[in-house]
């Protein structure tokens, strides 16, 4: 299949194809290490060595990534929440490259788009429309948001699905699984793999859009009105089409890059307040933290966008994750054991020391030990590379301790929002929420 033809269809779908272009991501990197090695025997500084590999690597890491879309571009995605983890001194290369994942990638071509309208909404589709822009309004991962005016006159926003992200989605996802430690030092103290294998259980339920509609009317539901909150109705949805209320706002991205303090404040407390409110709220956890999903609004309410990655929490989040958060806050070891065993984060066959788990957690709950937080770049790289390294005893409790399915996504959605805070540097009232909505924290 040649170039122009994967670009008519929207997403390269020719498996062998998308797998060469994986490919040249690790061979990439290890050829700039070996040139990098022969020119540091020629007596060229090894700073100014890693600064032009790593500069290298990331805009190769982008150009792959971004064009291929599908599962690398997500995958893409999810690293560039932790890259505020890494350490500044590698990180200045990968920072940009990686945040424009959260909101870059190349469009589909009208015609193409047309076609999947057809195919969707049938082909009158135009008639429901008064007005409808066929340049994208944004790109991303498995999608192209379009700008258009719904019949009735409402501005909409319409997410047309790239034809082929099914099969693109899979087949990335595989090679990416194959390349999983080659990806590692870019998230120091995340586990690449398991990332992996959580989105690849997860897409099936993202490429039906029908699905996210779902969600985002119950989310839309229970926060319409809300003071602090806006989720834009749904207008229309059809399996690889959704049509919703356009909303405007500043990204966090944009707030993340200029924003003045008081202004990433706000939107980190609004950040945090959602993500711990909903479970309790609409039994569901927007489970996507990148900041192109969240803009502020200029009445200060937070918008929330893309609802295809969401977690069903029946019974909201588990009572057991805050009576865990205030016993290692609290340094009561032996209580922590107890509740740890009792929902699984210490299995039956597991030998571990008391004092070994509290020291583990206890920082994590740092946050909280105060009224508020100010959460940072330098604190969250602390915690990275206290649990990260291979060496340390905190390493090596973190093996021992198991990750119950019922929390993995709330685990990863958690991490991911503080990434967020901390690129913010947002100071956050963290333990009044954690009071109001963490059910086993406070009582």
């Amino acid at each position: 299949m040649t170039d122009t033809a994967a670009d008519d269809r929207g997403l390269p779908s020719g498996t062998a194809a998308r797998t060469a272009k994986l490919a040249s991501l690790p061979l990439g990197f290890a050829g700039r290490a070996m040139s990098g090695w022969g020119r540091r025997l020629t007596g060229q500084g090894a700073d100014e060595v890693n600064a032009e590999m790593s500069a290298k690597a990331a805009e190769q890491l982008f150009q792959v990534l971004g064009t291929l879309k599908g599962g690398a571009m997500k995958f893409g995605q999810a690293l560039s929440v932790f890259e505020a983890a890494v350490p500044d001194e590698y990180a200045a290369p990968y920072r940009e490259a990686l945040t424009k994942l959260q909101s870059a990638a190349p469009p589909m071509p009208a015609k193409q788009t047309h076609r999947v309208l057809d195919e969707q909404l049938g082909s009158a589709w135009r008639t429901r429309f008064s007005a409808f822009d066929d340049e994208p309004a944004a790109s991303a991962s498995i999608g192209q948001v379009h700008r258009a005016i719904w019949h009735d006159g409402r501005e909409v926003a319409v997410k047309v699905q790239y034809p082929g992200a099914d099969e693109a989605l899979r087949s990335d996802l595989r090679q990416l699984m194959r390349f999983s430690r080659l990806f590692q030092t870019l998230a120091p103290g995340t586990e690449v793999k398991p990332l992996l294998a959580e989105l690849s259980d997860r897409m099936n339920e993202e490429l039906d859009y029908r699905g996210e509609a779902d969600y985002q009317r119950a989310f839309a539901a229970e926060f319409d009105g809300d003071p602090q909150f806006v989720v834009p109705k749904v207008v229309a949805s059809a399996p690889k089409v959704v049509v919703t209320e356009w909303v405007t706002g500043t990204p966090l991205a944009s707030i993340i890059a200029d924003g003045d303090t008081a202004t990433r404040d706000k939107a980190g407390q609004l950040l945090l307040e959602f993500h711990y409110s909903s479970p309790e709220r609409v039994r569901l956890l927007h489970s996507d933290p990148h900041p192109g999903n969240f803009l502020l609004r200029d009445d200060g309410r937070l918008c929330v966008i893309d609802f295809g990655a969401v977690a069903r929490l029946p019974r909201g989040i588990p009572r057991g994750l805050g009576e865990i958060t205030r016993l290692a806050l609290d340094g009561k070891q032996e209580e922590l054991m107890t509740v740890l065993r009792e929902h699984r984060f210490i299995t039956a066959t597991t030998s571990v020391k008391a004092e070994d788990v509290l020291a583990y957690l206890a920082p994590f709950t740092e946050p909280l030990a105060d009224r508020t937080f100010t959460f940072s770049r330098d604190w969250l790289q602390g915690q990275a590379a206290r649990v990260g390294d291979i060496g340390s005893k905190d390493f090596r409790t973190g093996r021992l301790l198991n990750l119950p399915a019922e929390y993995l996504l709330i685990h990863r959605t958690t991490a991911g929002n503080t990434g967020i805070l901390c690129q913010l540097g947002a100071t956050v009232a963290v333990r009044d929420i954690a009071e109001k909505w963490i059910p086993g924290f406070a009582d």
